[in-house]
């Protein structure tokens, strides 16, 4: 199938992008990497009666760190995330999910404003997002906004976004020099979408840990906490016997649904696995 018809516009600015939004509201989209809105219009699934196309909008194209922030434009192509040596410095745990976003040809056209403002419930960066609880910059014609990830995300493929506003940054909190992170999921092959997948960042004073952050995709309609798990691994070491028990935990804080890929048990165990190996890995990534 092909597209239903639509208008298309290429702005150059972002006070253009604004005014278009402002414009035709709720009737248009959004184009930015494209990796799921054109699929979605190709079966006519999503059928904007107007295209904005952002690529020609190189002000959204950044990576830039002030004082204890690391801030990401929303043009920023995911390969771009993966491989910037601030990212990696500042917040690597967001650089390691970027890496795993699909195949490489996603990769390189995907953006991170994209992916956080489709709000698929099992992608990485909007897990990350949740793990940091990032600021999501929103803009319009009115202005900006910072939305904390915590309140951006409301449930399958929505958000708190209204229909004049578009993401045009990501702001991080950069992690401290003793730190720990990891990140892992599961896929039935690689570059499929997961099934489950957890991000952790363990902060250490002394080789304990002080203070812990889980994040959780694929056991809800949303990324999620631990708080309980989080809460037991404080104190710890991070030896793989205390893992073991606080992970423990994940079965009473979580309950996924059940769907033709994967019963609820199965997610279940599957977020089980995935955070056991990411705090495994934080363990061993201490910085």
């Amino acid at each position: 199938m092909k597209p239903a018809r639509f208008r298309y516009f290429a702005p150059t600015t972002i006070e253009e992008v604004v005014s278009l939004l402002a414009e035709y509201g709720d009737e248009s989209k959004l184009l930015a990497g494209g990796q799921s809105l054109v699929p979605l219009m190709n079966i006519r699934l999503s059928q904007p009666a107007v295209l904005i196309d952002l690529n020609r909008v190189t002000a959204l194209d950044y990576v830039t760190k002030e004082d204890d922030r690391l801030e990401i434009g929303a043009l920023t192509r995911h390969r771009a995330v993966a491989e910037s040596k601030l990212v990696q410095e500042r917040f690597p745990a967001a650089a390691q999910a970027a890496g795993h976003i699909g195949y490489p040809a996603i990769r390189n056209r995907g953006t991170i404003g994209g992916t956080l403002a489709h709000a698929d419930p099992v992608a990485e960066m909007p897990c990350i997002a949740v793990l940091n609880d990032c600021e999501i910059v929103a803009t319009s014609s009115s202005g900006s906004r910072t939305i904390r990830a915590s309140d951006f995300f409301h449930g399958y493929f929505t958000t708190s976004l209204e229909p004049t506003e578009f993401v045009s940054s990501v702001r991080f909190t950069s992690r401290p020099a003793s730190h720990g992170w990891g990140f892992s999921e599961f896929a039935r092959k690689s570059g499929d979408f997961a099934l489950s997948a957890a991000a952790v960042d363990v902060i250490f004073d002394g080789g304990a840990v002080t203070q812990v952050s889980i994040a959780i995709a694929g056991a809800s309609d949303r990324p999620v906490r631990a708080p309980l798990t989080e809460a037991a691994l404080v104190g710890t070491t991070l030896s793989r016997s205390e893992i073991e028990q606080a992970v423990s935990n994940l079965s009473s804080e979580l309950d996924p649904p059940s769907d033709a890929h994967a019963s609820s048990d199965f997610r279940t165990h599957l977020a089980q696995i995935m955070t056991e190996r990411a705090l495994l890995a934080a363990a061993q990534s201490e910085r």
